[in-house]
C-alpha cells in the first residue's frame, strides 16, 4: 500500500516546523510561568487501607498492571522473528525506543510501588524517573516514525537526559527549600502534546489512530488522579489514584497493541526513513 503526500494531513516538513514551535513554546513557558513547589498534600492519598501487611495496598498493588504490560511488551519485542520485524517495523532501529517504553513501564511498577509504601518527596523521585523514560521514549517514537528516523535516533539520548534531569532538578530545588516543579510538569505536558500531534503527522504504519487511544487513557488517568478522594468517598472500594494506575497501564497496553497489530505502509516522499 502506497500513501501519497496528498493522503497525509500535513507534510513531514510541516510536522518538523510544528514540533520545533511546540518545543520553543514549552521552553518559553518554563521561563515565564512562576515557580511552584510540589504541594505536600500531593502525598495524602485517599485510600490508606492495609492488606497482607502492605500499607496503602490499593495504590501499591495496582502497580502490578505496569509490570504486566512492561514485561509483555519486552517479551514481544525480544521474540520478534525477522519476518515479524519486517511486518511491524520499517527499520529495525525503531525497536530501540519501544524497548525503553516497556522497560520504563516495568521500572515504573517498581518505583511507584516503592513510593506508595512511603509517600514523600524522596520516594517520589523513584516514581517519576522511570515514567520519564517512557514519556521521552514516546516522543522519540513520534519523531522517528513521523518525521525523521535519523533525527529521532540522534535526539533519543538527549530526550532521556532532559526528561530525567527535569525530575532531578525538581528534587534538588525542593532540597534547597525553593521547590520548582515547572520543568518536570512542562516535560510531561510536552510529551503528551507531541503524542497528540502524532495524529496529524505523516504516517508509515496502519493503526495510527491508536495514538488517540493512548492520549485518551492518559487524560483519563490524570482525571482520576485529580478526583482521588471524591471517587473513594463515593465508591468506598477503590480510590481515584488506584484507578489512575490502571488507566495509565491501559495506555501502555494500547502502545503494545498498536505495535502488535500494525503493518508497514510503503512510504511516499512525505516520510523518509533516511532523513
Amino acid at each position: 500500500m502506497i500513501v501519497s503526500e496528498e493522503d497525509q494531513v500535513i507534510s513531514r516538513k510541516a510536522s518538523l516546523v510544528l514540533l520545533v514551535l511546540l518545543t520553543a513554546a514549552m521552553l518559553l513557558a518554563c521561563f515565564l510561568l512562576p515557580r511552584f513547589p510540589q504541594p505536600l498534600s500531593y502525598h495524602q492519598f485517599a485510600d490508606h487501607r492495609s492488606f497482607l501487611g502492605i500499607p496503602n495496598f490499593g495504590d501499591v498493588a495496582s502497580n502490578l498492571s505496569f509490570a504486566v504490560v512492561g514485561i509483555w511488551g519486552l517479551v514481544f519485542l525480544l521474540r520478534l522473528t525477522p519476518k515479524e520485524l519486517a511486518l511491524h517495523f520499517f527499520d529495525r532501529r525503531e525497536l530501540l525506543p519501544y524497548f525503553f517504553v516497556f522497560l520504563g513501564l516495568f521500572l515504573t511498577a517498581l518505583g511507584s510501588s516503592y513510593y506508595h509504601l512511603h509517600p514523600d518527596n524522596i520516594t517520589l523521585v523513584w516514581d517519576r524517573l522511570p515514567m520519564m523514560i517512557t514519556f521521552m521514549s514516546m516522543v522519540a517514537i513520534v519523531i522517528m516514525e513521523r518525521i525523521s528516523l535519523r533525527l529521532g535516533l540522534w535526539l533519543m539520548p538527549l530526550l532521556q537526559f532532559v526528561g530525567m534531569a527535569s525530575v532531578l532538578q525538581w528534587y534538588w530545588s525542593e532540597m534547597q527549600g525553593a521547590g520548582d516543579l515547572r520543568f518536570y510538569a512542562l516535560m510531561q505536558a510536552y510529551s503528551a502534546l507531541v503524542i497528540l500531534l502524532a495524529l496529524l503527522f505523516p504516517w508509515r504504519y496502519t493503526r495510527s489512530s491508536d495514538f488517540g487511544l493512548i492520549i485518551g487513557f492518559y487524560a483519563l488517568a490524570k482525571l482520576l488522579e485529580t478526583f482521588d478522594k471524591p471517587i473513594f468517598d463515593k465508591l468506598h472500594i477503590v480510590s481515584g489514584h488506584t484507578l489512575k494506575h490502571l488507566a495509565a497501564a491501559a495506555a501502555g497496553y494500547c502502545i503494545l497493541r498498536m505495535v502488535q497489530k500494525r503493518q508497514v505502509i510503503e512510504p511516499s516522499s512525505s516520510v523518509s526513513n533516511k532523513k
